[in-house]
Order: structure tokens, then C-alpha cells, then sequence
């Protein structure tokens, strides 16, 4: 039987050290006051949700927040200034676009992404932090927050990356992208597989490491899963369940009560890589500030 890996639990303990790194910082430097600004257009509710669970963990570390909301009817070009003008603001070291975009006017939700300055793209989502990713560099930039997270989970376990063979499902952008890129890096041999991989319960059978975020409840079973491989589900679907009293529940990509039967490791949904990438996503906010710091007494000492 699977032992759980349990993002609300090590998301607490990366949220607890940070909080503790900060007031360190603090008691030599009064001035250092890292910021984050959430970006959203519109009000969705589920975006709202995240939005609350963002700022609830900043201000446990000590992190301020703004929230700016734009009305549905913006336009691009407004939407861009605004992001334009965080950009040129010293007090703000990161900036989060809030997806997807709740908008009436069409707008290119990849432009306004891209707008964020990189040295303040704490989301790592920027055309340049996902290239310096795919370069292998792992250096002066930011990893996107939920790969980061579960490179941060995977790591928990023991495990020992370098010649394993790790497998993704899923390709996106924001996940199974950089997540496959971040795995190479650490020397895993990486497998990348979507919706037309053939025999992709073949492959998944040969991991030690199975990281699946593909947007298909229930998709892996037991039967795809290697005994004693680590497995970390980063899906997270609302299926009907009549016995919930929402009439339904949210479950992950893997079939997570069979697939424990045989993995040595697996995370929860919920309850396991969503609390990690909001974390991550403060840490990455907490690393922005610091390296303003760091620039700024560079800068002191040079006269």
C-alpha cells in the first residue's frame, strides 16, 4: 500500500520556513517587504477561490498582496498598460495574470502572460523563463509553480531522480512542458506521452516515475502502474457523485484508490500538488524580492 504524499501537509512546512526566512531578513533589513499582484479580469468564482487560498498563504509567510480586477469589458491594450505599469513599479516583485481570462472583448491571454516583465513572472509561464527551463538552466529565473511543486514532492519521497525513468502525461505549457524539462535536468530519463501516444499503458508500466496531468479523470489504472513506482497526479476534475451534497466531487487523472494498491508513493486530490503550487508560488515571490535585495546592496557597496 501507497504512502501518501500530502502537499497540504509540506506545503505548510515550505510556507513555515519561508515565513521564518522572512523575518530573518527582516530583523537586518526593516525595508524588505516582498509584494505580490494577482491580475484578474472578471469574476469567476473558482478563480476567485484560488485567489483567496494565494493571498490566505501569503499572509501566513508575511508577503503582501494586491488584487487588482479588471471589469469583463476591458480592452487588451488597457489590460497590457496596467500589466506595463506593475512592471515599472519597485515595490512589486512578482505579478500573476490570473487564468483564464473572464472577459467579454477578445484578448490574447499568451500576449498579456508574455507582458509580465521575466523578472517578475513568479507564475514562470514567460516565454524566456520557459526557454532558459528547456535550456537546462536553473539559474536567476522561475521555475513554474506546480512543476516546482512536484519536483519538491518527488524529492520528499527519497527518491533519487538521476537514471530513473520518469514518465508525463500531458504536454501543456504550463505543466507537462517544463514538468518533463525540469525531470531532465535532475538527469531522469524522461518518456513524454498525450492523447496520441499509442500503447501508453505499455510505457507507463516502465516508469519509476509516473507524474500525470492531463485533464482525464480516472485515466490511470493499477494495471499502468509499475509496483513501487512514485506516482503524483496533478489532475483535478469534478465528476457527479449523488452522495456528495455539491452532487459531485473532484477526483485526479489517476484511479487513485486501485493505483495505491501497488505504488509505493502517491499524492491525494485534493489535498496534494494544488496546495504545493500555491506555495511554490509564494516562494518564488519571496526568491523575487530577495534577489531586489541582494541588486540593490551590490549597488550600495559599488559606491
Amino acid at each position: 500500500m501507497a504512502k501518501i504524499l500530502s502537499g497540504t501537509q509540506i506545503s505548510k512546512e515550505v510556507l513555515s520556513d519561508l515565513q521564518q526566512e522572512v523575518t530573518e531578513i527582516k530583523e537586518t533589513h526593516p525595508d524588505f517587504r516582498p509584494k505580490l499582484v494577482i491580475v484578474q479580469v472578471g469574476g469567476r468564482e473558482d478563480s476567485n477561490v484560488y485567489i483567496r487560498a494565494k493571498c490566505k498563504a501569503a499572509a501566513e509567510v508575511g508577503v503582501e498582496t494586491e488584487h487588482i480586477r479588471f471589469p469583463r469589458t476591458v480592452a487588451e491594450n488597457e489590460l497590457l498598460r496596467g500589466v506595463e505599469l506593475l512592471n515599472a513599479d519597485p515595490r512589486v516583485h512578482g505579478i500573476i495574470v490570473q487564468l483564464p481570462l473572464d472577459c467579454d472583448n477578445p484578448i490574447d491571454a499568451g500576449k498579456v502572460t508574455n507582458a509580465v516583465s521575466p523578472l517578475k513572472d513568479v507564475d514562470g509561464i514567460h516565454t524566456e523563463n520557459a526557454g532558459r527551463l528547456a535550456h537546462g538552466e536553473l539559474e536567476n529565473f522561475f521555475i513554474p509553480c506546480t512543476p516546482r511543486g512536484c519536483l519538491e514532492l518527488i524529492l520528499r519521497t527519497g527518491m533519487d531522480l538521476c537514471g530513473k525513468h520518469a514518465v508525463m502525461i500531458g504536454r501543456s505549457k504550463i505543466v507537462g512542458a517544463p514538468m518533463s524539462a525540469l525531470l531532465l535536468s535532475c538527469n531522469a530519463t524522461v518518456t513524454v506521452c498525450h492523447s496520441k501516444t499509442e500503447r501508453i499503458d505499455e510505457i507507463c508500466r516502465q516508469a519509476d516515475l509516473l507524474v500525470v496531468a492531463c485533464g482525464c479523470a480516472h485515466l490511470v489504472k493499477k494495471e499502468w502502474v509499475r509496483p513501487g513506482a512514485v506516482v503524483i497526479d496533478c489532475g483535478i476534475n469534478a465528476i457527479k457523485d449523488p452522495s456528495h451534497p455539491k452532487g459531485q466531487r473532484l477526483v485526479g487523472d489517476v484511479d487513485y484508490a486501485n493505483v495505491k494498491e501497488v505504488a509505493s508513493w502517491i499524492t491525494p486530490v485534493p489535498g496534494g500538488v494544488g496546495p504545493m503550487t500555491v506555495s511554490m508560488l509564494i516562494k518564488n515571490t519571496v526568491i523575487s524580492a530577495k534577489r531586489e535585495l541582494l541588486g540593490t546592496l551590490r549597488n550600495n557597496l559599488q559606491f
